[in-house]
């Protein structure tokens, strides 16, 4: 792709009403991109990024295949080109598995896994035809690390992870990068009540670990350690490499999990890794 670091590119963001797809919409258009700002309710995306001449926002809904694409259409009416697409918009479902409804699990996945392939399925014929791109999936620190109470979340993060891990080489020939973002925790409004939900509490074996999880991160609410700011300038500084890194971990807590988990890796691989190897057909 184009070195987007002294070129001008059309970066198409979703969920750029609220949270991290303001501050990436923002640090785009200052480093002197044009910028396609997507989100159910474009006034408010307008409200959030603030005026701008190559600011061009949209209503979409990232479930809604006929609204992905206006929006692209949108975007080429107006830059004639997407030269970076950032799936950022989703939303959390917090609770026990157990507690949590087949429905609520099911539209977990809808927003955090489809959304994105919706999106992603409109603008690729876009960037195969420019036989240049880059498509940023936002993902977590869950998209790597399990962990209690986050299990409807990290499903979809995880499975969003697969997906981009394969379409790397899928889009490669066509001169299409991609690269997955894992963030520890933000000062965004993820926490808040518009972005995270909780499964309502129904079994007693689980209602106090539920309290005492609740309980620690409202208290954690407007108070993370990681700058939402500095993540979206350093992102713009990363798109726009020759070559983006395929996967970007982001935040010193997400690193130090990271590692911990690369570890635990290879640990579990290690302690059976003589029956592992020797599973092949006598034959063989």
């Amino acid at each position: 792709m184009p070195d987007t670091t002294s070129e001008k590119n059309v970066w198409l963001v979703t969920g750029a009403g609220r949270g991290m797809g303001v501050d990436i919409a923002q640090a785009a258009l200052a480093a002197g991109h044009a910028v396609v700002a997507t989100g159910r309710n474009p006034e408010r995306v307008a409200a959030a990024v603030g005026a701008h001449d190559d600011l061009l926002t949209v209503a979409l809904d990232i479930t809604d295949p006929a609204g992905a694409q206006a929006a692209v259409d949108a975007a080429l009416d107006r830059f004639g080109r997407i030269d970076v697409l950032v799936n950022n918009a989703g939303n959390f479902i917090a609770g026990f598995f157990e507690e949590i409804s087949p429905e609520n699990l099911r539209a977990q996945v809808e927003t955090n896994l489809f959304g994105p392939l919706t999106v992603t399925r409109a603008v690729l014929p876009v960037m195969r035809a420019q036989r240049s791109g880059v498509v940023v999936t936002m993902s977590s620190s869950a998209g790597l690390i399990g962990q209690e109470f986050t299990s409807a979340y990290a499903a979809s993060k995880f499975a969003l992870e697969g997906w981009m891990e394969s379409l790397a080489p899928e889009v490669a020939p066509f001169g299409i990068s991609t690269m997955v973002v894992e963030p520890g925790f933000f000062r965004t409004d993820l926490l808040t009540p518009e972005s995270t939900s909780y499964a309502e509490p129904s079994i007693e074996d689980y209602a106090e670990r539920t309290r005492q999880t609740v309980a620690a991160w409202n208290g954690m609410n407007g108070l993370q350690g990681g700058d939402p700011a500095k993540l979206a300038a350093a992102l713009v500084q990363l798109a726009g490499q020759e070559e983006p890194p395929v996967r970007w971990v982001a935040g010193a807590d997400a690193v130090a999990g990271v590692e911990q988990k690369a570890k635990d890796l290879l640990a579990q691989l290690d302690a059976h890794r003589e029956i592992s190897s020797n599973l092949a057909h006598d034959d063989a």
